[in-house]
């Protein structure tokens, strides 16, 4: 039984527990969110009115404090989040390339124009910061997500008040830390600790002047209803996916089942851009299979630095692995056919094998993103069917075909409905150097990457004069 004291502390603090043991790794105390934004805005004019270039420059000096803080950085994303060590290290280097690529993408999208009007003067185009942003991130990759939006939010000129999911607080704790050893002050740059009531206190805000959110489509549909008579707040919302993967006509089995596997089952398929459906044809169907189970049946699921290293972790917690596991259930007692069980080999930790079920028979299947080591196979006639069903669903993320001609990529690429459409690559393949982001409950038609400086400042058009000329040509009286 827990008690009035202890409820107290869990009201005041945030524990973050590693997924792989169960064991705590950090706490802290919950922010104020209204002194957090008063910080903010009272600092934010005093950054705006900085040098584009000293802004860029403290950027860069972020990623040499990344660099120091690496091996730090790796551990903390890996025991709180239970990947892989060479997962976490993969995307700490790729929050250390995303500032070359943010500042660029800057100087690209928001470039100074001006045109020759004539005897109108000039006609000027700039961009300026929109004022105090909040940026809300989730579990799965809890450095390289927010730093794709804190960056292109800085460069800019906002201030930024930063909130990372309460499932990985000390990875944000140490990113903030890295931005404000860099020079960049902790009154433009803030870390706000808390849950699911602070999120929303900081997006409701008065002095918010904009909402970068990613995650889940339930949190992100919630954003934009609580913001709708808020035309005044930017909201750029990248949310989730039931991404479909469509193997068609190709020799290469081997090849198109790793593609499969690294689709569905990295970082425990817990991606946004993770695939969710494999659509396959009928002619391939038990070649491949056959090629995905065996390939499935050699993952290595482990904890973060077990040797050899494993292929995945854990999901995040054991609310996520009962879900998944429910779920998995759900489609068993409803016409679904194992190919490979899901298997929970501890009850008492998240740690989840690769799950592979048959879902052609069923009729009404759930359009929902299940975030986890679960695909669903679906099996079809031809490639028109095979695009039917990509576009199954109202969610529009990422997209993959695996296989086929040329003329079959380009007619998948003209008809799937989704912000990212690959080819013979996972769907998990993402790049800072183009924009990420999905339509439908996938997103608001605001893409990050390296579209993320379109709504980090907006344009304002300018027609300009070195002196005042004008006169008024028409409806006067004659004058004396």
């Amino acid at each position: 039984m827990i008690t009035e004291t202890e409820q107290k502390v869990t009201q005041s603090e945030i524990v973050s527990y590693e997924p792989a043991t169960g064991e705590e790794l950090w706490r802290g105390k919950v922010n104020d969110i209204d002194d957090l934004v008063s910080t903010a805005r009272r600092a934010w004019p005093g950054w705006a009115a900085q040098p584009l270039s000293n802004r860029m420059e403290l950027v860069r000096r972020f990623a040499n404090e990344v660099r120091k803080e690496q091996d730090q950085l790796v551990e903390t994303i890996a025991r709180e989040t239970g990947k892989p060590r060479w997962e976490a290290s993969n995307e700490v280097e790729a929050v250390v390339n995303q500032i070359e690529i943010s500042i660029r993408a800057y100087a690209e999208r928001t470039a100074q124009r001006k045109f020759d009007n004539a005897l109108q003067g000039m006609m000027a185009v700039r961009h300026k910061p929109h004022g105090v942003i909040a940026v809300l991130a989730p579990f799965n990759a809890p450095a390289e997500v927010p730093n794709a939006h804190i960056v292109p939010a800085l460069i800019a000129g906002n201030a930024v008040i930063f909130k990372p999911s309460e499932k990985t607080p000390a990875t944000g704790e140490l990113l903030v830390r890295c931005f404000n050893r860099a020079g960049i002050s902790a009154a433009v740059m803030q870390l706000a600790i808390g849950g699911p009531a602070e999120g929303q206190d900081l997006v409701e805000h008065d002095g918010v002047d904009g909402v970068l959110f990613t995650g889940s489509a339930h949190t992100g549909i919630t954003i934009n209803r609580k913001l709708s008579a808020r035309p005044d707040k930017i909201v750029a919302l990248q949310m989730s996916g039931n991404n479909p993967l469509v193997v068609w006509d190709t020799p290469k089995v081997t090849d198109a089942a790793a593609l499969v596997i690294q689709s569905a089952f990295i970082s425990a398929g817990q991606r946004a851009a993770s695939a969710r459906r494999l659509i396959v044809s009928a002619s391939m169907y038990d070649a491949l299979i056959g090629e995905i189970k065996q390939l499935a049946d050699r993952v290595i699921f482990g904890k973060p630095f077990d040797e050899p290293p494993p292929f995945m972790g854990p999901v995040i917690d054991n609310p996520a692995a009962d879900g998944l596991t429910e779920s998995f259930l759900y489609l068993l007692s409803h016409g679904g056919k194992a190919i490979k069980h899901l298997v929970r080999p501890d009850e008492s930790l998240p740690f989840l094998t690769p799950g592979i079920i048959d879902v052609t028979a069923i009729n009404d299947r759930p359009d929902v993103e299940l975030l986890g080591p679960i695909l669903q196979v679906i099996k079809v006639e031809d490639f028109d069917e095979a695009i039917a069903e990509a576009n199954n669903t109202r969610f529009g993320l990422a997209a993959s075909l695996v296989g086929g001609s040329p003329q079959d990529y380009n007619r998948f690429w003209a008809n799937v409905r989704c912000g990212i459409v690959n080819w013979n690559r996972p769907t998990i393949n993402l790049s800072a150097a183009a924009p990420i982001g999905g339509v439908g409950l996938s997103g608001n038609h605001h893409p990050a990457g390296y579209y993320s400086a379109d709504f980090c400042a907006y344009p304002v058009s300018s027609a300009e004069m070195e002196q005042p000329r004008a006169a008024v040509g028409v409806g006067l009286r004659d004058g004396g």
